[in-house]
């Protein structure tokens, strides 16, 4: 359906809801501030709804503005999506519209895995379901039991991970910017005596 339609149906709807309540032409004029022959014209589809006009005789008829334009229903609100397997991880995603924010629910098996922190621009916020997720951030190692949440600035070397002691489910909230991840190099080690 296009603009032009929805427009179209706006005065038959406005002409129904206001013969529904019983209310002449001249009474919603004197609710509204809105001149008899405008809202005639309205009515009859010789003049184009718009929200300063539509907005006052929604207050005067008590009825939401998606009424008076006949907004679509809303659809299943539901997120139905595949989980993706992607370094040994299992994601969910739970929103549907590229860019903008994205959330995870994501389930790493138990393993043992040699932290290799990385950056990005962006933010994240880490929520535990269940199991221990381990969290490297910049000098801090620590542990987030179920429950917990760690929210931090993504430009800190960072990684996050199972344990080693069981699986572990968590949601990941973080922006686009989070899919180009770049290793931050490692400083050499330095040998003894140095």
């Amino acid at each position: 359906m296009t603009t032009d339609d929805v427009l179209a149906e706006v005065g038959p709807r406005l002409r129904r809801i206001r013969k529904e309540r019983e209310v002449t032409l001249a009474g919603l004029s004197e609710a509204t501030g809105i001149s008899v022959s405008t809202l005639s014209r309205l009515e009859s589809g010789l003049r184009r709804p718009s929200l300063e006009l539509l907005l006052p005789i929604a207050q005067a008829h008590q009825v939401p503005l998606d009424e008076l334009v006949g907004a679509p229903p809303v659809g299943d609100p539901r997120v139905r999506t595949e989980p993706v397997q992607r370094h040994g991880r299992t994601f969910w995603p739970l929103t549907r519209q590229p860019g903008g924010l994205q959330a995870f629910k994501v389930r790493e098996p138990r393993r043992e895995e040699e932290p290799e922190p990385r950056t990005h621009e962006g933010y994240e916020w880490l929520y535990v379901l269940s199991g221990r997720l381990r969290l490297v951030l910049g000098e801090h190692d620590v542990v987030l039991a179920p429950g917990e949440a760690a929210e931090f600035d993504t430009r800190v070397p960072h990684w996050f991970g199972s344990t080693g002691e069981g699986p572990v489910e968590f949601l990941s909230l973080f922006g686009p910017q989070g899919e180009r991840m770049h290793v931050r190099a490692r400083p050499a080690r330095r040998g003894r005596g140095e």
